[in-house]
């Protein structure tokens, strides 16, 4: 798993390529909880996320709760696969999540 961060003022962009498992899981979160001070608007963009195991659930669910109390959290170009674990999941029910634009 490789990840790019974009910081824009109080908006922060990660780009994920590679999988959110049990060995990157834990690397993201070191690199990415500093940055979520201050930030309202945290966007994760999901466009080369191959695959999410239950410890990414448990991570995204982790960014969740702490940007519940400072802003706003949007997973976007989730594939068709990972779409419907986050829908199997009821991830879609507490995050806001959009699927990739097909075409």
């Amino acid at each position: 798993m490789t990840y790019t961060i974009a910081k824009d003022g109080s908006a922060l962009t990660v780009r994920i390529i590679g999988r959110l498992d049990v060995n990157s899981s834990p690397v993201l979160d070191k690199a990415l909880s500093p940055e979520l001070d201050g930030i309202t608007d945290f966007t994760i963009d999901f466009a080369q996320v191959e695959c999410v195991t239950s410890m990414g659930l448990r991570l995204l669910l982790s960014w969740q709760k702490r940007m519940f109390k400072q802003g706003d959290m949007h997973i976007v170009n989730v594939s068709e696969g990972i779409m419907t674990l986050f829908d199997e999941t009821g991830f879609t029910e507490i995050i806001d999540i959009q699927p990739a634009q097909s075409g």
